[in-house]
């Protein structure tokens, strides 16, 4: 066995099925899941039809780079939407998902002898800590707080770290809290990759997601190109279907980025094992060349956005992220507490921050928070607010009382 294996954590959802394990939630109110960001807006008919039509492909084997017009649909998507150019035979290779390629990415990139670390946010999306400690690196915590905008102070990390850092984890729009890093953070990052030699990689599978129509979430890419980095040395993103066309049992994404890391990659990736089918890569060429579902996806969202905050505003600290389908609550108690009283009485579920991040220097970033996924329809989105409403008013007389 791997013996790295011992040092993985419990998912985050078998933490939450031991924790509500045993509470029984009042049967007069109907189950509203929002811990886990699964979409739950319709899958664009067109992208079935298309995934339908091509059915008569599966009888071929799918190559490992995928298909020329896939490659080509995603860089000129990157072109109008990051404004970089990307060639699409070196530096774009298609992948089963951004979780898949995440984990795998590791374990291409990682140089084990060298005692490495692996920087990430914390409260982080778990497969970046079991990738890095499977690849046998260290993960190296940053804390992301409301004192940090809830974004990563690189200027935190110790020149030591910098040294034995081989991979940087970013996630912007973040998960859990949809906190979108500036031109000047990225700008930062790579110039921290460039001076210490290693390699970005920037999870953005949340990036067509956001609030302001007018001001999408800048791109690591785009960042790199218009510093002068046209090659995007040291620097791949990770994009998937999932979020910005709700097509996440299609497992359609891209990585893109320097050619010389993605021909290790690709190399990898031969014997890995994992070539993405051809009726999918039609569907997605058809998703990544239509952005009018895209627009109406973040329409219904900010919909749903501006309800659930508006009920919830006046009994606890909650504001709109800029990006992403979660809400990064504070609570009253202990997140765990809240969580497990939440479900026992009103039959809501949602995920402890604890459950998202690990203590570091003493500090547990995500203490006293949950992440609230905005995936159900909106008549349950706002039952859902008017639930916890209930529950938080419920803790502040409670606390009066005493």
């Amino acid at each position: 066995m791997n013996p790295h294996l011992a040092q993985l954590h419990p998912y985050p959802f078998e933490k939450l099925a031991q924790l509500k394990k045993g509470v029984e939630p009042p049967k007069d109110k109907s189950a509203i899941m929002l811990s886990i960001g699964e979409p739950a807006h319709p899958t664009p008919e067109f992208i079935k039809k298309t995934l339908v039509d091509k059915l008569s492909t599966l009888s071929n084997y799918p190559t490992t780079k995928g298909i020329a017009p896939l490659r080509e649909a995603i860089s000129a998507w990157l072109e109008k939407r990051f404004s970089c150019k990307v060639n699409p035979d070196t530096q774009v290779l298609p992948v089963n998902g951004t979780r898949e390629a995440l984990f795998s990415f590791a374990q291409c990139v990682m140089d084990s002898e060298k005692a490495p670390f692996v920087v990430m946010p914390n409260p982080f999306y778990q497969i970046y800590e079991g990738a890095a400690v499977l690849a046998g690196a260290t993960p190296y915590f940053l804390n992301t707080t409301q004192e940090t905008q809830y974004l990563p102070d690189f200027d935190a990390v110790p020149a030591e770290v910098w040294q034995r850092c081989q991979l940087l984890y970013l996630c912007s729009p973040a998960n859990p809290s949809g906190a979108v890093m500036g031109e000047r953070a990225l700008a930062q990052a790579l110039a921290l990759a460039q001076k210490y030699d290693f390699i970005i990689a920037s999870d953005e599978c949340y990036s067509e997601l956001y609030n302001q129509e007018e001001n999408p979430p800048l791109g690591l890419l785009e960042v790199a190109y218009k510093t002068g980095n046209t090659q995007f040395a040291r620097c791949v993103v990770f994009h998937s279907l999932s979020k910005r066309s709700n097509c996440a049992g299609l497992r359609s994404g891209f990585v893109a980025g320097d050619a010389v890391v993605l021909a290790a990659y690709f190399n990898y990736r031969t014997y890995h094992g994992c070539a993405m089918a051809l009726p999918v890569q039609y569907a997605s060429i058809a998703a990544w060349q239509d952005e009018t579902h895209v627009i109406e996806n973040r329409r219904l969202y900010r919909e749903k956005f501006a309800a659930f905050v508006d009920i919830l505003r006046d009994v606890c600290d909650i504001e709109q992220p800029a990006a992403s389908f979660y809400i990064w609550l504070k609570t009253p108690i202990a997140d765990t507490q809240f969580a497990q009283l939440l479900f026992a009485q009103q039959n809501v579920t949602v995920l402890p921050g604890s459950f998202l991040s690990r203590e570091v220097a003493g500090v547990d970033p995500a203490k006293n928070h949950v992440r609230i996924a905005l995936v159900a329809p909106l008549a349950q989105c706002i039952d859902a607010a008017e639930r916890i409403r209930a529950v938080m008013l419920f803790l502040k007389n409670s606390s009066t009382e005493k």
